[in-house]
């Protein structure tokens, strides 16, 4: 299982005029080639009046799903540059439609190459580019006595905290990155003198942004 990858938070809209054609980059996350055709659709139908609706999707932790459309445009001067903008961005599971709305003035191959490429580049950048990291959701059972001293330890270095539940103890819920579990545990077993009881619940990629997790 790969534990890290980039793909994009959330939905992600610009546009940018370029010789008096209006191009329009969209983007989303996606987790299925069925999520990929259906935000295609959606915005093909928003934009039925557009002159092209083109896009491009790359799906899998590998890429192994990478699909593309130039949507009527000379072949290679649409698709296949949305697409490169996205696998050079080294993003999965992420689909890109640029819209385009001819003002009257032809580009050339150049010149749509580079629209379409900005078209996606804008498209992806409003939705974020993230990396997704793998963690592990872990519950750190502790005694009351030790709970300022806990915290006081998450905070300082950063850790991701989900919450805490407090019954005749505390169980603090904790997010890890699997390659620092081993010393994590190490670390807090030293802070509760081997009192600490852990409890591994499931993993989950969560979205990393400059060491920051974003909701």
């Amino acid at each position: 299982m790969n534990n890290t990858y980039k793909t994009i938070n959330n939905y992600g809209e610009d546009e940018t005029i370029i010789n008096k054609s209006r191009f329009i980059g969209y983007a989303t996350p996606i987790e299925t080639e069925e999520e990929a055709l259906d935000f295609i659709e959606k915005i093909r139908t928003k934009h039925r009046d557009a002159t092209h609706n083109v896009y491009a999707y790359v799906l899998g932790k590998d890429s192994n799903i990478q699909r593309f459309s130039d949507d009527g445009e000379p072949s290679g001067t649409a698709g296949i540059p949305v697409l490169e903008v996205i696998k050079k961005e080294d993003l999965r599971n992420v689909v890109v439609v640029v819209t385009r709305y001819f003002g009257g003035i032809k580009l050339g191959a150049g010149g749509l190459i580079r629209a379409y490429t900005k078209g996606a580049k804008i498209g992806l950048d409003a939705g974020i580019i993230v990396d997704m990291v793998l963690y592990t959701k872990i519950k750190i059972r502790i005694d009351y006595t030790l709970y300022g001293k806990m915290e006081n330890y998450l905070m300082n270095e950063g850790h991701i905290v989900d919450g805490s539940d407090f019954d005749d103890g505390v169980n603090i819920f904790v997010y890890i990155e699997d390659t620092d579990k081993e010393n994590f545990y190490n670390i807090i077993t030293d802070l509760t003198n081997g009192t600490a009881i852990f409890e591994e619940l499931d993993k989950e990629y969560i979205p990393i942004k400059d060491g920051k997790k974003l909701n």
